[in-house]
């Protein structure tokens, strides 16, 4: 039963945002008395931190799947982008967001350990990317990773971006778009050019 709480909450904060999903409401949503939840959560917190651990491994999962099929740099990006965007598809609010306002001990806890994944991956790449000559030589990895990070977590702003002007799905596109032509060879722009025009 617990696993089946997290993966409708997971389901419904991703929809409404973590702030909006009351106990209540889930409760309804699942057809169990609220009692029933508080059996395998203390409070709604509790409940919050273990969503956002589940989607985090799952996230983390299947990004190291697609690292071991070695694809070429480029595609492996768009790939992974791919992938969390399937994982976050009933997303219309930015989840992040709420849970940066309303619960920041997770959000910051969550923030430092999607550094630490993703830092070793981006940077594995980029190196990757400038053997096989679609990423500049020059480019400095540790520093173009962080910037990276940065921007993803950036684009989740609300305040900076609202929904209704930048749609989440375009402004993560967009986002990747703009991170590998910054740094990508003559090579590397054909490869980009032809994944966008296939998808």
């Amino acid at each position: 039963m617990k696993e089946k709480i997290i993966t409708k909450a997971n389901e419904l904060f991703l929809n409404l945002g973590f702030k909006s999903v009351t106990m209540d409401d889930l409760a309804s949503e699942m057809g169990i008395s609220k009692k029933t939840i508080y059996t395998h959560f203390q409070n709604k917190t509790k409940l919050v931190a273990a969503t956002t651990e589940y989607l985090f491994c799952t996230i983390s999962d299947g990004i190291d799947a697609i690292l071991e099929e070695n694809k070429e740099p480029i595609e492996e990006l768009y790939a992974i982008k791919a992938f969390v965007m399937h994982h976050l598809k009933g997303e219309k609010t930015s989840p992040q967001y709420q849970l940066q306002k309303y619960y920041p001990k997770i959000h910051n806890s969550l923030k430092i350990r999607q550094f630490e994944t993703m830092q070793k991956c981006v940077i594995e790449n980029l190196e990757r990317g400038k053997k096989k000559g679609v990423f500049r030589k020059n480019i400095d990895a540790n520093m173009i990773s962080r910037l990276y990070f940065t921007g993803m977590m950036g684009i989740k702003n609300q305040e900076m971006f609202p929904v209704q002007l930048f749609p989440i799905k375009k402004l993560r596109e967009d986002f990747l778009e703009y991170h590998i032509r910054g740094i990508a060879t003559k090579k590397g722009l054909t490869i980009l050019n032809n994944l966008i025009k296939e998808s």
